[in-house]
């Protein structure tokens, strides 16, 4: 008997593509392209749409979901304004390695190029900044291209991938084949680390006697932190981290040195100058981590181990590298150390480091700092939460004083640095992550940002806990102003113009209070930590003009670290 084919609309593919996928939440906005979808959605009820005020808050909630999951984010949105409104976030993704598709609705094929009415021309726009993106000319490539984009945005280095879908694929009918494999020309991700390489690795790790791990998201991304932490404990290794490499190993571990690089600590960033074995484990040596290049790690042997041929060499030149997935490459070269490196005067020096610089801010003086609400957050939460962090100072201090456990626990914008994050980040978290609390921690800047996501919280009544740093300042940026810009505070002060942040939470109906003293945080912290089924704001009015210390200058080198105010005359 002759099989029968399915013979369905490019909507309906769509769908049927997303359920093959797995795909259980799309985060969209509706609009002319993409109507026919849009019908098509009223009547499915096996996928969680969730309607977000904004294009650029669909494309954040989708980095959310797939940080804090390690699945695919998607993203659903019409043509025009709705697709170029996505831009920062598929920027932001790209940077960051962060596995997200974006659906954009087009004009009518016979309509592009002729400035139609809400076109442009997103697959040009986002060719940079994404992994790889898809013009669909016909209907009968849409299956295939939906299947290629998941697959790409997911292997080898994560990142964003864009499907251009124009009105006339989405009404038109074809046969529904669906493949279950996908061959792309020239696309194969390495997974296994050539052997002899790891084999020489695993000597020099056993035979330095300044051994240092440089541990980046990439093992985060990879599933690798078990082997990661076998591999520290196993040898007494030290563990510095990047940005978003924090929650790769366990914070509250003597062996972990915090995070390195511009707001790393003392002892984590002399450990880079003076170890003698440097190995990278899913790290870019990004120009946040190095600083001035020239001068960085000088005196290691520098091991690379990264699923991103692109990456070897890019900014420092290794004497060792290692193209595979971060997570196989540690659990091989685990097997391969057949004897500890003898490390204990390292160990020593390093804790010598420690002491004589150890992170510290003013506790006696009854002002309210960032520092004082970031440590009782997380000894109120044992490291254990899903902190979604904006950009800015406080993004700093989050880095430097919570001590996660878990990997897919620091949730932020690294490499492009997107103020306006954090909010609608943290509501596409918590749709992935429902049992463990997502908290969300803004500047005053950044939190007008994306302020409008506050709506789909509260409309969805997803529990995430907004905690707003107000110090009415652009504070990083005021920051450089005072250390490098002669004092001139040009357009950061937001006193004049900030709203009652109170006022503005209870208008989007949600439960809002404020703090201005260290003896109103523990009990606000505890107020909002106990609500588990509604959207709850904090706002702590903070000291405006703190600083975040240490802070390596940019372009300098990390050996040139400022560990207080330059100006011994200003408040301390």
């Amino acid at each position: 008997m002759k099989e029968t084919k399915l013979i369905l609309s490019g909507a309906d593919i769509f769908f049927e593509c997303l359920k093959r996928e797995g795909v259980e939440v799309i985060f969209g906005y509706p609009g002319g392209a993409v109507l026919k979808i849009y019908e098509k959605l009223y009547d499915i009820d096996w996928l969680n749409h969730v309607l977000v005020r904004h294009e650029q808050g669909a494309a954040h909630m989708a980095e959310g979901y797939a940080k804090a999951t390690g699945k695919v984010g998607v993203v659903l949105v019409t043509s025009g304004p709705g697709a170029t409104n996505t831009v920062t976030g598929i920027a932001d993704a790209y940077m960051d390695s962060v596995p997200i598709v974006v659906f954009t609705g087009q004009v009518p094929s016979h309509l592009i190029g002729n400035d139609a009415f809400q076109e442009a021309d997103i697959v040009g726009i986002t060719r940079p900044i994404t992994k790889h993106n898809f013009l669909v000319r016909d209907v009968k490539e849409l299956a295939s291209t939906i299947k290629k984009a998941f697959f790409i945005a997911s292997t080898g280095r994560p990142g964003p991938v864009v499907v251009d879908i124009p009105k006339d694929v989405v009404l038109a009918e074809c046969e529904f084949e669906y493949p279950e494999e996908v061959f792309i020309r020239g696309y194969k991700p390495t997974f296994k680390g050539h052997h002899n390489q790891i084999k020489k690795a695993a000597e020099l790790i056993q035979d330095a006697k300044k051994p240092l791990l440089y541990v980046g998201g990439g093992v985060i991304m990879s599933g690798g932190s078990k082997e990661l932490e076998l591999l520290a404990k196993e040898n007494n290794l030290p563990v510095a981290m990047t940005l978003q490499g924090l929650g790769a190993f366990p914070g509250t571990d003597t062996l972990s040195l915090g995070m390195l690089g511009m707001h790393g600590t003392y002892w984590a960033n002399q450990a880079i100058n003076n170890c003698d074995l440097l190995v990278s484990l899913g790290a870019r040596f990004d120009d946040r981590v190095t600083g001035k290049t020239d001068t960085f790690a000088t005196k290691a042997y520098k091991i690379h181990v990264d699923i991103d041929p692109t990456c070897i060499d890019k900014n420092v030149v290794v004497d060792l590298p290692i193209v595979g997935d971060v997570k196989h490459v540690i659990a091989e070269l685990v097997t391969e150390i057949t004897k500890k490196p003898q490390i204990d005067k390292w160990w020593e020096q390093i804790n010598q480091w420690r002491a004589e610089c150890p992170l510290s801010y003013e506790k006696d003086d009854g002002k309210l700092r960032t520092e004082y609400i970031i440590e009782k957050l997380s000894e109120k939460t044992n490291g254990n939460a899903i902190i979604v962090s904006d950009v800015g100072q406080h993004q700093m201090w989050i880095a430097q004083y919570y001590k996660y456990n878990h990997p897919r626990s620091n949730l932020t914008s690294g490499g492009l640095g997107t103020m306006g994050f954090s909010v609608p980040a943290s509501i596409g978290a918590a749709f992935g992550m429902k049992d463990r609390p997502v908290i969300s921690i803004s500047g005053d800047g950044g939190f007008q940002m994306n302020i409008q996501e506050l709506i789909t919280a509260k409309a969805y009544n997803v529990p995430v806990k907004f905690i707003i740093i107000n110090n009415s300042f652009l504070g990083m940026v005021r920051q450089w102003q005072e250390l490098f810009h002669k004092e001139k505070y040009s357009f950061t002060d937001l006193s004049k113009g900030n709203p009652d942040f109170v006022k503005v939470g209870e208008a989007f109906g949600i439960e809002s209070y404020s703090a201005e003293s260290p003896a109103e945080v523990d009990d606000l912290l505890n107020k909002i930590l106990i609500v588990n089924d509604r959207p709850v704001l904090a706002e702590f009015r903070v000291e405006k003009e703190d600083l975040v210390f240490p802070m390596v200058p940019s372009g300098k080198s990390i050996s040139e670290m400022l560990i207080k105010r330059l100006n011994p005359n200003r408040m301390v």
